[in-house]
């Protein structure tokens, strides 16, 4: 099978040919990339797309509060996801510590930036005696926004693909040498970006979900932890981290993930108990 994967690898798609890259605008003194735009670009859209939300009966916070819940939450995403990427997959970065803040090559860990945005919730939930559960379903319908395009990044940064492949629409990727890979970062953007706000979005708008406090939360996090865990199967598990699969069958990824799955499920169903009324 190898053989033939590697006899027919010309036949597959090839990224180089898509015409995409890492850098969206080159000004030849200064680099925009995708991979900081779609970090950008999904806060923006997720802060739009929260004022939408609030505008609804029964909203917990304010505008004002929620302009202090979007940038606490960007510091959140920005240092949670950063530390943890390090911390649970590249502890090497420390050994030269300017890498530390060199975030336009990549090097986020979602699991972090989700612990991120649940402390910066906390400190603003305490600060202003909000509801921290019922923010936390609001700011769980904007995440599939930032899901979508942060993992269209990984895909044209030519980062975190696939297992080798003979799928038709397996894609050769110059970083994954010359095998055609399973394109994992579009399973993802598919499945954790657009699933997800296919399914929060009508709760939200269409039934009386968004009263149930952690119900919106524990089910984003279900169907993300379910994604991951099923893509990760797929997915080229991190070099250093091999061992981690050799040993127990499961990636760091998956690890990570199984305890989101359960505290999701039990925000799920226990939300009836905490049922609010807050029409007015």
């Amino acid at each position: 099978m190898s053989f033939e994967i590697i006899s027919t690898a010309a036949s597959y798609i090839q990224f180089t040919d898509l015409g995409v890259g890492p850098v969206a605008l080159d000004l030849g003194f200064f680099q925009i990339r995708w991979y900081s735009l779609g970090y950008l670009v999904g806060i923006l859209l997720g802060y739009w797309m929260l004022l939408k939300l609030l505008a609804r009966p029964g909203a917990p916070m304010s505008r004002e509060q929620a302009d202090d819940i979007i940038l606490y939450a960007t510091l959140g995403i920005i240092l949670g996801g950063r530390i943890g990427y390090i911390l649970f997959y590249q502890p090497s970065i420390l050994q030269n510590p300017i890498d530390v803040f060199k975030l336009w090559e990549g090097g986020m860990s979602f699991h972090g930036g989700a612990i991120g945005i649940i402390f910066s919730i906390w400190l603003l939930a305490r600060k202003h005696k909000l509801s921290f559960l019922r923010v936390c379903d609001y700011v769980a319908c904007v995440v599939p926004f930032g899901l979508f395009l942060v993992r269209l990044a990984n895909f044209v940064n030519d980062e975190l693909w696939g297992r080798v492949t003979d799928v038709p629409w397996a894609v050769v990727f110059p970083n994954g040498g010359d095998l055609p890979r399973h394109p994992s970062q579009i399973y993802e953007a598919v499945l954790e970006g657009l699933l997800m706000a296919a399914i929060l979005w009508p709760l939200f708008w269409k039934t009386a979900a968004r009263y149930k406090p952690g119900f919106l939360t524990g089910l984003a996090a279900v169907i993300y932890g379910t994604a991951r865990f099923s893509i990760e199967f797929v997915r080229e598990p991190d070099q250093q981290l091999q061992w981690l699969v050799d040993t127990s069958g499961l990636s760091m990824g998956q690890w990570l993930t199984l305890p989101m799955i359960l505290v999701g499920l039990f925000l799920i169903f226990t939300a009836s108990a905490r049922r609010q009324r807050a029409e007015s």
